[in-house]
């Protein structure tokens, strides 16, 4: 008897599963998909430059949407403007960002991220985004919203649990 395209028994979940098999199901697979984004090599050229995971989501906005100013950034990363601009002085004299004039109105300033920097991070990012996209692709819209928000619940109720 084959067993491929079979699943271990704790990753099977009925096709109507209740709330605990699907938590059973997601307890397992989380750290499961935690290892493996971990386990994605940082390119050698930004391994001393200790970045931690608010760093990769501003990095991933600059990467798959390109320059923007820190009040959009901010408003994406739901984060204050001040915690932003922070985060940009930090990368900008480590050499992963640079700001710029914008030519469109001269006091504001265009975060981007470094053309020195851009391949290595690309490479870095793409395996990442690359999964989300094979994941994501077979669903429809709805599902897709859904998926996203039920995991915006989850981060929410994790925050809420550190905040009692």
């Amino acid at each position: 008897m084959s067993t491929e395209g079979r699943r271990p028994a704790a990753d099977r979940v009925r096709a109507d599963p209740g709330v605990d098999d699907a938590v059973r199901a997601l307890l397992l697979l989380m750290p499961r998909m935690v290892g493996r984004a971990k386990r994605i090599p940082v390119p050698e050229e930004l391994r001393s430059l200790a970045l931690a995971p608010r760093h990769l989501s501003l990095l991933a906005y600059l990467l798959f949407d390109g320059p923007t100013t820190v009040n959009d950034l901010a408003a994406r990363l739901e984060v204050a403007p001040t915690t932003v601009s922070l985060m940009v002085a930090e990368l900008s004299r480590k050499g992963i960002l640079e700001r710029r004039e914008d030519a469109a109105d001269r006091r504001r300033r265009i975060v981007d991220i470094t053309a020195a920097k851009r391949p290595s991070i690309a490479d870095w990012l793409a395996r990442g985004a690359g999964a989300w996209r094979r994941a994501l692709e077979p669903l429809t819209p709805d599902e897709r919203r859904m998926f996203v928000d039920t995991l915006r619940a989850y981060e929410a109720a994790m925050g809420a649990e550190d905040d009692d």
